[in-house]
């Protein structure tokens, strides 16, 4: 009885041990389930590992955060240029503005046309002067440099605009000092409200053209002359067909004076008006007479010229229309 004992667990043991594959044999078993084609090493590259992908991750964030350009580095010159481009507004802006991009397409040469004076405008002062103010709250150094550039476009003396035509303070009586010494044009629109100017439209200290130490020009835009005969019945209480010509003339002397600085005066009609509107003759007139340089705007030029050709054609016909034997002959008499 021991003795089965014995053989039974010696048989126990050899079987444990045989269902266990040793060392020997799982080298044996990984060699030998090795086909020959798979043994052959393969020519693609191996996978990087981890640290080469983070490697490579933190050479392109280097590149994505460099350093940005700083702006003061360039040249004076770039400066101002990115100024003008960025602060004034041109004529092509304000088309868009009440036109849309459409309607700019369609328009031609609006690069060639002026650029509209700062004045109490609220539709431009909204949308487009408002957004390039931002310009000044940059740095202390950026204002200083800016505010020149914005403020050496021209300026309409008083506003032209409906809401603010009876205002009694025009723009260049709210601009400070510092803003009114940097302007270099002006801009006067006469003949809205000619029937019963505005009180704004004076020259009195308030107005501030004594600090305006830097104006060469002024542009004078006639709208309106009342003078002509269809105005009968509506100058208002008496009044004549001269009351606001003079009204004009003042003006102007009032600015001439106030302004030592300012060298030329360009005279302007709207399109439609007589070049010899007497309104225009008097502010060429007053113009010349304080020594200033005389520029005439392109309609008045043009109105001119037609109206001089037209002379010349009547004067040919009427030349023409003569005969010679209607023409008095010299007789000489002898004494």
């Amino acid at each position: 009885m021991a003795k089965h004992r014995k053989a039974k667990a010696k048989s126990s043991r050899i079987g444990a041990t045989s269902a266990k594959p040793t060392d020997a044999e799982h080298l044996k078993n990984d060699t030998g389930s090795t086909s020959p084609a798979s043994s052959v090493p393969t020519s693609r590259a191996p996978s990087p590992s981890v640290g080469d992908e983070h490697d490579e991750v933190e050479e392109v964030m280097v590149v994505v955060k460099r350093k940005p350009f700083r702006f003061f580095d360039l040249p004076s010159e770039l400066r101002l240029r990115i100024y003008e481009e960025a602060l004034c507004i041109s004529a092509r802006r304000v088309y868009e503005l009440y036109h849309g991009k459409k309607g700019v397409a369609l328009a031609a040469g609006l690069d060639d046309k002026p650029a509209p004076p700062l004045d109490l405008e609220p539709n431009i002062n909204w949308y487009l002067v408002r957004p390039r103010l931002q310009a000044f709250l940059v740095s202390q150094r950026m204002y200083d440099e800016a505010y020149r550039v914005f403020y050496s476009q021209p300026v309409r003396i008083y506003p032209n605009h409906g809401r603010f035509f009876n205002t009694k303070k025009p723009l260049l009586a709210r601009l400070a000092p510092k803003y009114r010494a940097i302007i270099h044009t002006l801009d006067l629109r006469l003949g809205q409200g000619w029937s019963k100017p505005p009180r704004c439209q004076n020259t009195n200290e308030s107005l501030g053209l004594r600090d305006c130490i830097n104006v060469r020009t002024l542009k004078v835009f006639v709208e309106v002359d009342p003078s002509e005969p269809h105005f009968e019945g509506f100058r208002g209480k008496n009044s004549t067909k001269d009351t606001y010509k003079w009204f004009c003339v003042d003006l102007l002397n009032g600015i001439l004076q106030q302004v030592p600085s300012l060298h030329t005066v360009e005279v302007d009609i709207v399109e439609g008006m007589k070049g010899d509107a007497p309104v225009a003759v008097a502010l060429c007139r007053a113009a010349t007479n304080a020594g200033k340089v005389l520029a005439k705007g392109p309609t008045l030029r043009a109105t001119e010229r037609k109206t001089e050709e037209a002379a010349q054609a009547t004067l040919r016909q009427l030349l023409s229309d003569l005969s010679m034997d209607e023409t008095p002959k010299m007789v000489e008499v002898e004494a």
